[in-house]
């Protein structure tokens, strides 16, 4: 009986994730190490896969005990219930890791528990199944949980373009948070990219479902009710007053965020344009809200000593043309930042962005 679940939170934004599930309507949410436990059984693992937009992936717990030894691991992994779970039809793949216990070797113990699966239910163990298993062996407890995502939930499927170095959807949604966005701001990116932050405004403004249009593991398993999974998803009730707005100096940037948006279906409110920073000017008729940015950075794109002009080209045109605005820049340089000679503070926890620990500075002009 499954009474309690894990969101797995980009390393910084655990607290934000935390907020949002809070706010979706979900009970019992705390923070923990490495991410957000949830109280709910399946329908609502279910519905957190569906609406959080900044949880990366659900795990669900399925079961938990102490080991010693791989004997003892292989005989209380059999007593698993996993047929109310599993369907011998569905591929499986186990990844096991160990720390601090008297079983040391992560492969060894994978193997005890693929032998149990395959005897106890005849399922087949494929390294490309989308169906994960996770043990966590720790201190010599044992947790096994359930990948009930398959694909990072990131990939909501509308972003077929990606640019550079993109900004995932899960952490622009979760910055926006940070920023104090909640659907009645207008939004510009001055440099867009493929226009991640403006098309996760647009669709939080528009009450859409992150999880609308992709599939999940948890539709493979024996448990899952797809009239009950159908009554979670609803229709937006909304159409956003406010355009989302961003801008690239690339061209071919442009017309990737224009149809990522399409296939996000929120074209009718974002409108990508091509400029160069230095003629960046407030969208007109809008009344301020945020200016969100996640600049070149030497590590990621670009040569530092050549990206203090473009640090500085963005700080003074915000400070000139942006006054009321709150701005976020994200970046793991305070140099960089600081050559933008704006009034921004750090945030308070550094944020894991594909392995570099990035900050998101921020403040009102």
């Amino acid at each position: 009986m499954l009474d309690t679940f894990f969101l797995v939170a980009a390393p910084g934004l655990d607290a934000t994730l935390a907020a949002e599930a809070r706010d979706a309507g979900f009970k019992g949410v705390q923070v923990v190490p490495g991410g957000v436990e949830v109280k709910g059984g399946w329908p609502e693992v279910w519905r957190a896969n569906l609406v959080l937009r900044g949880a990366t992936r659900v795990l669900a717990r399925i079961a938990e005990f102490r080991v010693m030894h791989l004997a003892q691991l292989d005989k209380r992994a059999r007593k698993v219930e996993w047929a109310t779970l599993l369907r011998p039809d569905v591929p499986v793949k186990v990844e096991v890791t160990c720390r601090k216990s008297k079983i040391y070797h992560a492969k060894a113990a994978a193997q005890r528990i693929e032998t149990a699966l395959k005897e106890e239910l005849g399922v087949t163990i494929s390294a490309e199944a989308n169906l994960v298993i996770k043990a966590r062996i720790e201190d010599d407890l044992c947790t096994i949980s359930l990948d009930t995502s398959g694909e990072s939930l990131h990939k909501r499927g509308h972003k077929q373009f990606t640019g550079k170095a993109p900004m995932r959807e899960t952490l622009a949604a979760l910055i926006l948070r940070e920023m104090g966005f909640d659907g009645t701001q207008a939004v510009v990116d001055p440099m867009c990219g493929s226009g991640t932050f403006a098309i996760e405004a647009a669709e939080i403004a528009a009450g859409l479902q992150p999880g609308r249009d992709r599939d999940f593991a948890f539709q493979s398993l024996a448990n899952y009710d797809a009239k009950a999974f159908a009554k979670l998803k609803t229709t937006p009730a909304k159409e956003p007053k406010l355009l989302f707005f961003g801008s690239d100096r690339d061209q071919g940037a442009v017309q990737g965020a224009t149809k990522n948006a399409e296939r996000a279906g929120v074209e009718g409110w974002c409108q990508f344009s091509r400029q160069p920073v230095s003629e960046l000017t407030p969208p007109e008729g809008v009344a301020p809200g945020l200016v969100v940015v996640n600049p070149p950075w030497g590590a990621r794109i670009g040569d530092r000593k050549m990206l203090f002009a473009l640090y500085g080209a963005l700080g003074q045109v915000l400070g000139q043309q942006f006054k009321g605005w709150t701005v976020g820049i994200v970046s793991p340089d305070a140099g960089l930042v600081k050559a933008a000679g704006l009034p921004l503070t750090p945030g308070e926890h550094a944020i894991d962005m594909g392995g570099t620990r990035v900050t998101l500075w921020q403040g009102t002009l």
